[in-house]
């Protein structure tokens, strides 16, 4: 299996993730939209983006490492942020990108303010594909 990671020439920079990713492998697994819960599904951090952002990056790798995929297999990634405001959202970007699983964020990616989550007081949501190795 191979990951290749590409910024066309005629496309803008970006902040760290490529326009296109392109996987050989056979095999995926699309995990859910990881919020901001901890086992006993209490939502994490209420009004605290930094601590939900810490909460969803563990629960990413945890279902990552379930399927014996690490951040590096990621091929795509969307992130949900509730809030209108640019700042949230740069802010959102910027930790995940310092988290446990930030190699994910550089393939192809889309981060989106959105007017809400699907908890009461979840402020983001990270939905994941990773690339798996071929089963033997």
């Amino acid at each position: 299996m191979s990951i290749e990671r590409i910024n066309p020439k005629g496309l803008h920079p970006t902040p760290g993730y490529h326009h296109v990713t392109i996987s050989t492998a056979q095999r995926y697994a699309y995990i859910a939209g990881q919020s901001p819960l901890d086992e006993d599904g209490v939502v994490v951090g209420a009004d605290d983006l930094v601590a939900q952002v810490n909460q969803v990056a563990h629960n990413v790798a945890v279902a990552l490492e379930e399927v014996g995929a690490t951040p590096e297999d990621v091929v795509r990634s969307v992130i949900y942020v509730a809030s209108t405001e640019r700042a949230d959202l740069a802010l959102v970007w910027t930790a995940l990108s310092r988290s446990e699983i930030g190699a994910a964020l550089s393939t192809a990616s889309t981060l989106l303010g959105v007017a809400q989550l699907g908890y009461p007081g979840q402020l983001v949501e990270v939905d994941i594909t990773a690339a798996l190795p071929d089963s033997g």
